[in-house]
């Protein structure tokens, strides 16, 4: 088992990291608390303690944070497209803005966030919306772990798999490999393994996990 149990406050606990990770932390004897929007508290992992809240307003869910030790904030635009810029900045950032405000207010002491890869030659609002949420962490002082996968392979998120031979081959040319490397594809248990980890070893300061850790972190048995 973990050698500490944790207390983990998250936000965006039902989507798609949310709904895999939670059962995940559970099981290896954390304790876990999901922010639901009203009406949606049904969609919460069961032995998960439920909070009806808006992600967008930190006022609605701040009290609700202590005594968690530890803030997962994984709210974002399902499918994220170039259509969607206009919805980075309301929704991604405005809920990791009131994320922050809510850790600090609770006085968790590690905050774990799912950001983006970047730079990117594509998607800009998505990446730079993301590196001002990171930006908005670093602000705050709470020692911090930021994760930055570039897309999330898994159940109704497969279509990426028909470039894998392309990211294979640039990642083998000296001029690409860097790039390649930074924007690669991650799987969903690979991400839920990674943030396991994340929760389990908290930081001093700040730590950042590209995509090549991300796809290395490893967990202690449970």
């Amino acid at each position: 088992m973990p050698t500490q149990k944790r207390h983990v406050f998250i936000s965006g606990g039902t989507g798609y990291l949310g709904r895999r990770v939670i059962p995940e932390l559970l099981s290896r004897g954390h304790s876990v608390r999901a922010l639901a929007r009203p009406g949606s508290e049904g969609r919460v992992s069961p032995g998960c303690e439920t909070v009806s809240g808006d992600a967008l307003d930190a006022a609605s869910f701040s009290e609700s944070v202590a005594p968690c030790d530890t803030f997962l904030q994984l709210v974002g635009v399902p499918h994220p497209s170039p259509a969607k810029a206009a919805l980075f900045r309301s929704v991604d950032l405005a809920s990791q803005l009131a994320s922050v405000r809510a850790a600090l207010d609770g006085r968790v002491k590690h905050f774990v966030y799912v950001s983006v890869a970047h730079p990117a030659p594509v998607m800009k609002a998505y990446w730079q919306a993301r590196e001002e949420g990171e930006a908005a962490l670093r602000a705050s002082g709470i020692p911090a772990t930021i994760l930055r996968p570039w897309y999330v392979l898994g159940p109704g998120h497969r279509w990426p798999y028909l470039l894998l031979p392309g990211y294979w081959l640039f990642e083998t040319l000296p001029g690409t490999r860097e790039g390649a490397r930074r924007l690669g594809l991650v799987t969903l248990d690979q991400m839920a393994r990674a943030l396991v980890f994340a929760v389990e070893t908290p930081p001093p300061e700040l730590r950042i996990l590209e995509v090549p850790q991300i796809r290395n972190a490893a967990v202690a048995p449970a």
